[in-house]
């Protein structure tokens, strides 16, 4: 609880962009998981929750929600502890965390339901809400998340072990932020060409006081077992980028061993970032799966 705490209090300290810079739509949101940064498209038919995979932020998204906007509501927010949704001091990046976190955007926004797309480790956040409610999760879209216990693998593999220390790691995190996201980018893109188009986003945020709060998520999700996911029957898409440098040891298809309804389809030429990375194919799919 200390290190969680201490996460709060190390993004607190820091100031806060001028909002009126951030892209229409966009504004703060007090919810019972805190006050969230949100964009929401508004419009008619299907709404899309979405969340950025940190470093990314919302601008990230921006290709995404024009392809998807037309069609469906769209709403995207940084989760507590992401972007500049600062973690209060209760939050504890836990499934359950997560998971409450997501109904409490739906319910201050009045949603009553919506398909979530989210992805890596916030993938487990979307499928621990489809559990904790049911009937107001429509679909599942999910890239690059894996069955629990192959995502405990990837955390080994590729996440430093001082981030995995209570407290070490929130200051660490905190001190060195800009520089993981430099080097996590070098290693989830295979265009390196692109790499300045996810860097540079992400380095702004960071630089202006946006929070990464990476090892209390590695620590949080620690404590999850395969159980609390068990008997999840959402209808779920998951999209898997086979050139991620990161997950080159990760069974996609290990997902099915804990929702055998899910359908993966392979982003052959992607890396970490398939919905962004190609927006277009992405949107296509996520809207078949949505009307299906």
């Amino acid at each position: 609880m200390l290190a969680h705490a201490l996460d709060s209090l190390l993004n607190r300290s820091f100031s806060e962009p001028d909002a009126a810079a951030w892209p229409v739509g966009t504004r703060r949101v007090d919810t019972r998981a805190g006050r969230i940064r949100v964009l929401d498209t508004g419009g008619k038919g299907p709404v899309v929750l979405m969340v950025p995979d940190g470093p990314n932020v919302i601008e990230h998204h921006a290709d995404v929600l024009a392809r998807l906007r037309p069609h469906a509501r769209v709403v995207c927010f940084d989760l507590p502890g992401f972007g500049w949704s600062k973690p209060p001091m209760s939050y504890r990046h836990r499934l359950q965390d997560g998971a409450a976190a997501v109904l409490a955007v739906m319910d201050a926004l009045e949603i009553r339901e919506a398909a979530l797309h989210f992805s890596c480790a916030n993938g487990l956040y979307a499928i621990a809400a489809a559990k904790l409610a049911p009937q107001r999760i429509r679909r599942l879209l999910l890239c690059q998340t894996p069955s629990m216990q192959s995502m405990r693998g990837w955390t080994q593999k590729n996440v430093p072990k001082p981030l995995q220390v209570p407290v070490v790691g929130q200051v660490l995190m905190r001190v060195a932020r800009r520089r993981f996201a430099g080097v996590w980018y070098g290693i989830a893109l295979p265009d390196k060409s692109r790499f300045d188009e996810f860097h540079a986003p992400a380095d702004h945020a960071l630089t202006h006081g946006a929070c990464f709060c990476l090892a209390g998520v590695v620590q949080g999700l620690s404590h999850a077992r395969d159980g609390e996911l068990e008997g999840v029957k959402t209808p779920t898409l998951l999209i898997w980028g086979d050139r991620d440098r990161s997950h080159r040891r990760t069974r996609a298809e290990s997902l099915q061993d804990l929702m055998p309804q899910a359908r993966v389809e392979h982003f052959a030429d992607c890396g970490h970032f398939p919905d962004l990375e190609q927006p277009q194919r992405y949107a296509e799919l996520a809207l078949a799966t949505i009307n299906a």
